[in-house]
């Protein structure tokens, strides 16, 4: 058979390069013996979830702590599953997360000289590629239509063979070039198969950067390269892409372990040497005392945006998810509080071999700890970009006083001062916890434990006599001086030596105040909170407190 002439019919294209052109565009990378050049490339199904973070990080952290490079390649082979701004999510979801490409789809940067990005826009290489497997005779037509595959399938099925398109079951793989030809000129769709030379009798020793000596089995499908509509399945697109961009490491979920031989194969019939593999454990979780995967359907907490948008701090976020990833970063990170965990030295080879543990109430810790240190600008930052994205019209209105919110801040988040607050694990809890700074969100529950009669004379008398330009010491001993007026002790030492001689004590007249100003038992000091507020609110709230 004349396998040239079937070539340039099958793929008849006029302007494809010859393949040897290709090394010369995309030459090796300058970079340094260790550097690793590593990718994302999703579908651009518009869902990234934590799975994808995971394996990003790990990505990004064995590139950039080696010097390396980091990029981002769309693999859109199915026009079908692709949703529109999907890629503008993925590039925003990662750079919320503080995870930077350096080059590749929809990225400006000067390094962007191994593009396209996306797959479908490289449709040529590929095709120049098939061809040549076509002439080596590596590759044939396969003219099966579905309902025939579906019936080989079943076949096997019910002989409890494995299923796949091999061996016997290979029906086009050694059609006569006559047939081929009366296939052809009848106008019969096609695919183009690889032609394996695999045997699964024969096994491959591997080492996986992750897990180690890994041993299969010998690819014996003849896997579809090039699909009826002129592009190349998965399998045979990120082979050649991963060879011209020039990949060094290739993270990736276990469940493609499967894939890897038929990949080795493709490597070795395209004359490339593959880059290093590394597959990634499962996220787990906890479920009723038994392990099992995180879940789309079951776990909210799978999907990225569940941590947008209940606020939680992005980089908590990260470095949980660093915990997971290599083992000895928990403990790194506590000898080092202050440092950024990117000064962490990060090892592909320290990931967990089986499945890492996702645990929420441990990332909350996390998260609270990373709140705690930020300081008023930060933490204003932080809560402003939550509420610019998922807070309502009233929050936005609050937050475009920054100076003002700075002061609520530095006083509620204890920031500055010996009891820095430790329980906030979200933006959306610290925004919620300051809205009583806000007349229009201000919500009190007047649960006082003293009668109508009390109240009222405790209220009264603190505002004949309070002045905004009181220190702190002053506006206690106001307090204090109210007192003996309602029966109540006016030193806490008072009411220990003899508390049947009181009604109460001044902690218990100073809450009195705080439920009419701040709306509840406990609060913040109460006379910061009253100068924030201004004479004016404070009175009000005051007045408004009375029974």
């Amino acid at each position: 058979m004349d396998m040239k002439k079937l070539a340039s019919v099958l793929i008849p294209d006029k302007d494809l390069l010859p393949v040897e052109e290709y090394e010369k565009i995309y030459p090796e990378r300058e970079r340094a013996p260790k550097a690793e050049i590593t990718r994302l490339a999703p579908s651009p199904t518009g869902f990234i979830h934590l799975g994808n973070l995971y394996s990003a990080l790990a990505d990004e952290r064995s590139a950039h702590t080696t010097d390396g490079v980091f990029y981002l390649r769309i693999e859109d082979t199915d026009e079908k599953r692709k949703v529109e701004g999907a890629v503008e999510s993925v590039i925003r979801s990662l750079n919320y997360f503080g995870l930077g490409f350096d080059e590749g789809a929809e990225i400006d940067s000067p390094l962007n000289k191994y593009g396209p990005y996306y797959q479908r826009q490289r449709a040529k290489i590929y095709r120049a590629f098939v061809k040549v497997l076509i002439e080596k005779g590596l590759a044939y037509p396969c003219f099966c239509t579905e309902t025939e595959l579906d019936s080989v399938r079943e076949e096997q099925t019910s002989q409890k063979k494995t299923t796949g398109y091999y061996g016997e079951y290979a029906k086009c793989r050694n059609l006569s070039e006559e047939k081929i030809y009366e296939n052809i000129n009848a106008g019969k769709k096609f695919v183009i198969r690889l032609k394996s030379q695999g045997g699964i009798e024969n096994k491959i020793a591997f080492r996986d950067a992750i897990k180690g000596e890994v041993t299969v089995t010998e690819n014996d499908q003849d896997v579809v390269i090039l699909k009826s509509d002129g592009i190349p399945t998965y399998h045979f697109a990120h082979v050649i892409d991963d060879h011209f961009m020039r990949t060094t490491l290739v993270i990736r979920g276990e469940e493609w372990l499967s894939s890897l031989p038929v990949h080795l194969e493709l490597h070795k019939v395209l004359g490339f040497k593959p880059p290093r593999y590394a597959h990634t454990s499962s996220l787990m979780k906890m479920d009723g005392g038994t392990k099992r995967k995180l879940s789309k359907r079951k776990d909210p907490e799978l999907s990225l945006d569940y941590y947008r948008k209940a606020g939680y701090f992005p980089v908590a976020v990260v470095k949980y998810l660093m915990t997971l990833l290599n083992s000895d970063f928990e403990e790194w990170a506590l000898k080092n509080p202050d440092k950024d965990y990117r000064d962490f030295k990060f090892r592909i080879e320290k990931m967990s071999r089986s499945g890492a543990l996702f645990d929420l109430d441990k990332l909350n810790d996390v998260s609270k700890t990373e709140i705690s240190r930020l300081s008023a600008e930060e933490c204003f930052d932080f809560l402003d970009k939550w509420v610019q994205e998922f807070g309502s019209e009233a929050d936005r209105a609050h937050f475009k006083d920054k100076e003002y919110i700075i002061k609520v801040l530095e006083l509620v988040m204890g920031i500055g001062g010996k009891k820095r607050r430790k329980d906030i694990e979200r933006a959306e809890q610290g925004v919620r916890l300051i809205d009583y700074f806000f007349d229009d969100a201000f919500a009190p529950e007047y649960s006082y434990r003293f009668d109508d009669e009390t109240v009222n004379t405790v209220l009264d008398e603190f505002i004949n006599t309070y002045d905004p330009e009181d220190d702190n010491s002053v506006w206690f001993a106001k307090v204090k001086a109210i007192a003996p007026k309602v029966g109540f002790a006016g030193e806490t030492s008072e009411y220990k030596a003899n508390p049947n001689a009181f009604r109460g004590n001044v902690s218990d007249l100073a809450e009195i105040l705080r439920i009419a100003v701040a709306g509840a038992p406990n609060s913040p000091d109460l006379c910061t909170i009253m100068r924030i507020l201004g004479k004016d609110r404070s009175v009000s709230r005051l007045q408004a407190g009375k029974r």
